[in-house]
């Protein structure tokens, strides 16, 4: 009895663990607010208008990390060293996303007609709109409170979006009843702008005006563009078969296929939270070395793994209550939810083996484990979904994660070793 109140005396004495603590409540009360909020998007709009929606904010989820070309990150890392230099951080993110952000969404508007059915093509300015610059500044904010180890903000600020959607939703399926993917995606802009307003306000607001210095962005860029094509990479194996959906004019299809993923994502949610809290612990071990965040990285998998199938079990048993949950019109989304169930648990492993080469300054080796992942994700859904349609993104899908579960956590784990060898065999010369 004794050794169990002290362990609990250590759980909450440590800042880990409460930063945790503060990221399951802000993503477990947001969990409960997306699962409605998705639940009254699919009855607003039906399979087919989600499906055209959905291959919009996928297309354009592909490159909307490079209108903050990795700056939210290198702020994360830098400031979680240095506090002090979180002014002139700041600044570099707001210069990044304010400039390329225009820029991207003109780019996307243009070529979308060559890639997207018309119906998709036709939103996708709004679309990049909202994910090029609203998100990015309401992510880029909750990032510097991650780097401050202020979890809570961080959680409460996703809850305020969060909320905002659902009320939106709510309040357009009381008086409209049913929507089309345009007029939803001009409310969805209105409702990022919001929160991304007032993100950027508790930033000023809590922790100081931003500072600008240009020269940061000629000495970070390089850095920059290798989380930016990171995150890209794990973007195109997310999303890029939705897009092939929607391109091959597959729109219902992609509405029940991309409503399945959407529980997947969701239920990853307490896995993210662990890995959010954690980052800044990574990049500190990581600045002793890979073996250090890796030892990190083990102790939280074993963990969290444990959530993946927890998720996986959840997924596959409920997955029937789908289309009463959501309307007849997702009744197929039941079997694309049980042949995606096992997503989360290869996530675990993935997301906290990566993490510790980000941590550790590796990013470039995380890089090219995704980049793989990304193109065979591209080659095995361009020969699956015009065969086998959404079944075959499903395929796709889940064997792309568990691939880059195997590459990130053997990269990882090599590079470890080689690093500890290296340190003994220092330490006996």
């Amino acid at each position: 009895m004794i050794d169990l109140r002290r362990k609990f005396e250590r759980l909450k004495s440590s800042s880990l663990a409460r930063n945790a603590g503060w990221m399951f409540l802000g993503q477990g009360l947001g969990f409960i607010s997306q699962a409605v909020y998705f639940i009254l998007l699919a009855r607003l709009l039906g399979s087919k208008q989600y499906g055209i929606y959905a291959g919009a904010f996928s297309f354009v989820s592909l490159v909307a990390q490079y209108s903050a070309m990795g700056s939210d990150t290198v702020l994360l890392r830098y400031v979680s060293a240095d506090r002090s230099k979180f002014r002139v951080y700041w600044g570099n993110v707001l210069i990044f996303v304010c400039t390329l952000s225009t820029i991207l969404a003109f780019i996307l508007h243009l070529v979308a007609r060559h890639v997207l059915n018309p119906a998709s093509a036709a939103i996708v300015f709004p679309a990049a709109l909202s994910l090029c610059f609203c998100n990015q500044i309401a992510s880029s904010a909750g990032r510097i409170f991650q780097a401050f180890e202020q979890l809570r903000v961080t959680a409460a600020m996703n809850l305020l979006t969060n909320l905002l959607r659902l009320i939106t939703a709510a309040v357009m399926l009381a008086t409209l009843h049913h929507a089309n993917a345009r007029q939803w995606i001009i409310a969805s802009l209105c409702v990022s702008f919001t929160g991304a307003m007032i993100a950027a306000a508790t930033v000023i607001v809590r922790l100081g005006l931003p500072k600008f210095q240009p020269v940061l962005i000629r000495k970070h860029v390089l850095e920059g563009l290798q989380y930016s094509f990171s995150t890209s990479t794990s973007s195109v194996y997310n999303d890029i078969d939705k897009t092939m959906l929607s391109h091959y004019g597959m729109n219902v299809a992609n509405g029940i296929y991309a409503m399945a993923y959407r529980v997947v994502e969701i239920s990853t949610v307490p896995i993210f939270s662990i890995r959010d809290a954690a980052m800044p612990r990574f990049f500190v071990q990581g600045n002793k070395g890979i073996a250090h965040s890796f030892a990190l990285g083990k102790a939280l998998m074993k963990r969290v793994v444990w959530l993946g199938l927890a998720s996986a079990a959840a997924m596959f048993l409920l997955a029937p209550l789908v289309p009463y949950v959501v309307g007849v019109d997702f009744a197929q989304s039941a079997s694309a939810l049980r042949w995606l169930c096992l997503i989360p648990f290869f996530r675990s492993i993935h997301q906290m083996a990566g993490a510790s080469l980000t941590g550790a300054g590796l990013q470039r080796y995380r890089m090219s484990s995704q980049a793989t992942a990304a193109l065979f994700n591209f080659l095995l859904n361009l020969y699956l979904i015009p065969r086998h349609g959404w079944l075959g993104a499903a395929w796709a899908s889940l064997l792309t994660d568990g691939g880059l579960a195997i590459m990130n956590f053997a990269v990882a784990s090599r590079l470890a070793r080689l690093a500890t060898k290296q340190s003994v065999t220092a330490t006996a010369n």
